[in-house]
């Protein structure tokens, strides 16, 4: 495991590295690249023949950071997205895929620099606009509940919350934050929310969009207008734990696609 440093944070990079065509995977919130594979998450594991390289957002999973709330909007995590890009990938087009947090991050990423991208695959996208606000308000609630009821409270609270019919059977877990961490990256959330429609229109390049049904925190109405906001996107929405293990074949099709349309595609 490699150090990237950004300002304010060293985040833990992983390369796998077997020539083809660059892959960018992110993770969603309180999750990481461990967590990811716990939760059947980790997309990448179906590609070969590619550098993947996956890395824990800052306060994240192996990555540190700091009790500073804009670190954590999601406009300004991609600025550490694009920051690894230009490291790792220089002049490169690459493909991203992401969950959540991760799918915002990829989408600010990509109407900052629209042509460091290829490709998107973006998993379970979040609350966003209208529906924002109160998922907004729960996460500064849940912040308030970590420093006055503590880890174990929070814990529970969250244990104690029905789970979309596609996750049954997934293992229980943890964020994978730091407790003293955790309430500044919940308002750093409660600060964001998805780029607007018309901001969107200029993500051009081919998008795939999957999704799940009954999960107030990922609806699907969010990725329904995504898939109309999004010039080139198409839409996948799963019901069963089966439907969800089909994704990272559906992500190993999209790659090998464009990277045979356009191979060692530069930026210009």
């Amino acid at each position: 495991m490699a150090k990237f440093s950004v300002q304010g944070a060293e985040l833990a990079v992983e390369l796998s590295d077997e020539g083809g065509h660059p892959v960018v995977q992110l993770h969603g919130l309180t999750s990481s690249r461990a967590r990811d594979r716990v939760l059947n998450m980790d997309l990448g594991r179906g590609l070969s023949g590619t550098r993947l390289l996956r890395y824990d957002a800052r306060g994240h999973g192996e990555s540190t950071g700091r009790k500073v709330v804009e670190d954590y909007e999601w406009k300004n995590l991609a600025d550490d997205l694009l920051a690894l890009l230009h490291e790792y990938f220089p002049n490169e087009k690459v493909y991203g895929v992401g969950p959540s947090m991760g799918c915002a991050t990829l989408l600010y990423a990509a109407i900052k620099e629209p042509e460091r991208f290829c490709g998107l695959t973006l998993l379970l996208p979040p609350t966003a606009w209208e529906s924002r606000k109160a998922k907004a308000q729960a996460y500064l609630d849940q912040a308030q509940m970590l420093e006055t009821q503590g880890w174990e409270a929070f814990i529970q609270a969250d244990v104690d919350q029905p789970v979309p019919p596609a996750t049954i059977g997934n293992p229980i877990t943890v964020p994978d934050n730091s407790p003293q961490l955790l309430p500044t990256i919940l308002r750093g959330a409660a600060a964001s929310d998805l780029p607007q429609l018309a901001q969107l229109a200029r993500v051009t390049v081919p998008t795939h969009i999957l999704a799940w049904t009954e999960d107030p925190s990922h609806p699907v109405t969010t990725a329904q207008a995504l898939l109309y906001a999004l010039p080139q996107a198409r839409l996948d929405v799963a019901s069963t734990r089966e439907e969800v293990n089909v994704w990272p074949q559906q992500l190993m099709e999209d790659v090998l696609k464009h990277s045979a349309l356009h191979p060692a595609e530069p930026i210009l």
